[in-house]
């Protein structure tokens, strides 16, 4: 079950594809929008990454950063970012411990085979830290439109 809308976002510090570290509480002031996405170079999480990277600038305007999270690593992200020309930060988490406490860290099931993987969720975050809104089980092609919406 995703992280409750009206809770405290939980905190991290986690690489992007850089190399860099970034901790949430270092967006504080801006609307942050986290998702969390399956696998680099994918077809459906490239067609998320690819209208993020389309609507960055109406994002920016909004006063909101965009994050994308997946176990991937911070070479993976760094390929995937160059590949497809994304401008916005990429956070390698391979232990899931970040994906695990927003609760995109689910059961799924496929071809009657079930595991655990990370169920495509996005969370509006405020300026002080404060979920705003969740979305799980999130369509690829229409996340980034739809959040924009939500701003």
């Amino acid at each position: 079950m995703l992280k409750e809308v009206g809770s405290k976002a939980p905190e991290f510090t986690l690489p992007d594809q850089d190399g860099v570290l970034h901790s949430l509480s270092d967006y504080r002031g801006k609307k942050v929008i986290l998702y969390f996405y399956p696998k680099d170079n994918t077809s459906g999480c490239t067609a998320q990454a690819c209208s993020y990277r389309d609507l960055l600038p109406q994002f920016q305007e909004k006063g909101a950063v965009v994050l994308g999270v997946s176990k991937d690593s911070v070479a993976s992200h760094k390929k995937f970012a160059e590949n497809y020309g994304l401008p916005f930060t990429l956070l390698s988490d391979p232990e899931a411990k970040v994906i695990e406490a927003y609760g995109a860290w689910q059961e799924k099931k496929n071809y009657g085979r079930t595991y655990m993987g990370i169920v495509r969720s996005t969370f509006l975050i405020d300026e002080e830290g404060i979920i705003q809104k969740n979305f799980e089980k999130v369509k690829a092609k229409e996340d980034a439109s739809k959040r924009l919406l939500d701003l």
